[in-house]
């Protein structure tokens, strides 16, 4: 059975960063075919600004449109997306949009990732995430019965001022991740 794993980046998180880097080597080594999109072209000052978060989603939802235009999903018998803050809400446009089985990951999701069918996916979130509030997205994955995996004290990156935590996260993630990536 032919799999594919397709990488939703964020506004400053691209695919070589280590959440989405190691993501699609652990597809990599389980025998997915790997798509790392790539977004450029953002509107300035998005953070906290809900009109340009959205302008943000649907840039990233276009470009999304235009690198993935040609993909036989139908040829693959899995399909995963993997989105990272931006990404979340431009992988479950993309899967609606297209009618697309995917389940995936939700690497630090925005509170209006939620306003999109979240079936199927597992979220990540740092309690210092900046962009979205945790009682926001914990009330947010519990309605719609979202598997969420809380890191106290990480940032919009999952990661603190510790690199050694960092990695130790990392491993955790990766692992938790694992599951989902099978």
């Amino acid at each position: 059975m032919k799999k594919l794993c397709v990488l939703f980046p964020g506004i400053g998180y691209h695919c070589d960063k280590p959440l989405l880097y190691y993501s699609g080597k652990l597809a990599r080594a389980r025998g997915y075919d790997v798509i790392a999109l790539k977004y450029s072209g953002f509107p300035d000052g998005a953070k906290g600004n809900d009109e340009k978060m959205r302008l943000a989603a649907s840039h990233a939802l276009s470009q999304s449109e235009q690198q993935l235009e040609g993909v036989r999903f139908e040829d693959y018998g899995r399909i995963i997306f993997i989105g990272k803050s931006i990404g979340t809400a431009a992988c479950l446009e993309y899967r609606q949009l297209h009618n697309i089985s995917a389940g995936g990951i939700l690497f630090t999701p925005l509170v209006f990732t939620f306003g999109h069918d979240t079936k199927g996916f597992t979220a990540f979130h740092g309690t210092a995430d900046p962009w979205a509030a945790t009682a926001d997205i914990e009330r947010l994955c519990s309605e719609h019965s979202v598997p969420l995996h809380i890191y106290p004290g990480t940032n919009h990156s999952l990661e603190s001022n510790d690199p050694l935590s960092d990695l130790r996260s990392l491993c955790d993630i990766m692992e938790k991740a694992g599951k989902t990536i099978v």
